[in-house]
């Protein structure tokens, strides 16, 4: 592959811990518009990325270490099915003179197989940390096409995890369209411990020729989002809630609390609201929690263009 060089990121002392966040991917509109012939499917995504997220940090280190602590840590596997490792095997792959060895540390906050992209935001933090600890000078498009090869949501991951702001992703996930202007969202995210497969949805799929997604405009208000948001649908709902009943009951206490807007994110079961503010985020966070606080509650905010 050809090596694309970007002058935009700095070499770092061999000594220097590299930490980031990857955040919680959330689908606020997913419309399924066809199926390829090698089985994938064509989709049209409204994509913000949250302020909450895992957390990531890299080292250089005498041997690769691999470590997960947080409340999820018991669900992440250790072995090739990991998307940090095989994000780090990926780069030293293709670059194993550079390729040093190094501690990485996984502080697991996001719920696995839950719609909200945390193995892929994992592992776009993981392919961001070690091009600057490797010092390998690869720019987005390098990034994107070794990321791709490990899963369809890795270029929007990367793409977030580089500036945080929403997009339009087209295609299986590959094509990405910057949205012009969109304010931040207060939002709370909740899964009731229910994991989905994604492959197990699509499965379940009755219809793969859905009408496109409507163009977004430039957003300036929470409320000109939530009236774009209801013209919108997520295609794969109607087929997560054949594996997951109890997604409609999240949905419901969600319209109890006064959410602007809700819906579930990608192939579920994490499920979010829209709401006027940040404190009535809140509001809504500990409702859900007082009354199931085994579920996975937060109360967040999706980043906005103007910090760009």
């Amino acid at each position: 592959m050809n090596r694309h060089i970007s002058p935009l990121l700095p070499r770092l002392s061999a000594r220097e811990t590299i930490s980031l966040l990857a955040p919680a991917k959330i689908n606020l509109a997913l419309h399924v518009t066809g199926r390829r012939d090698d089985g994938y499917h064509l989709l049209e995504s409204l994509v913000a990325f949250a302020a909450f997220g895992d957390q990531i940090d890299v080292s250089p280190a005498r041997q690769d270490h691999f470590a997960v602590t947080g409340p999820f840590a018991y669900a992440v596997p250790a072995d090739g099915a990991n998307l940090v490792m095989r994000a780090r095997d990926a780069l030293r792959t293709r670059f194993p003179s550079r390729a040093r060895p190094v501690d990485i540390r996984l502080e697991k906050k996001l719920p696995i197989a839950s719609g909200i992209g945390g193995g892929s935001s994992d592992a776009a933090a993981a392919l961001i940390a070690l091009n600057r600890l490797w010092a390998l000078d690869l720019d987005m498009p390098a990034l994107c096409e070794i990321g791709l090869s490990l899963g369809a949501d890795l270029p929007m991951c990367l793409h977030g995890q580089q500036t945080g702001l929403p997009l339009v992703a087209r295609g299986i996930g590959e094509a990405l369209d910057p949205v012009s202007r969109f304010p931040s969202l207060p939002i709370v995210l909740a899964n009731d411990g229910t994991g989905l497969s994604t492959p197990q949805v699509f499965q379940a799929l009755l219809r793969r020729d859905h009408p496109p997604l409507p163009s977004p405009p430039a957003f300036s208000v929470i409320e000109e989002v939530c009236a774009y948001l209801q013209g919108t649908r997520n295609d794969l709902y109607a087929a997560s809630l054949t594996l997951a009943p109890g997604l409609a009951g999240l949905l419901d206490l969600f319209v109890q609390t006064g959410a602007r807007f809700t819906q579930m994110s990608g192939s579920g079961a994490t499920c979010f609201a829209v709401f006027g503010d940040n404190a009535a985020a809140a509001r809504a966070a500990a409702f859900l929690r007082a009354r199931h606080p085994q579920w996975f509650v937060v109360a967040t905010e999706t980043r906005s263009t103007s910090e760009s």
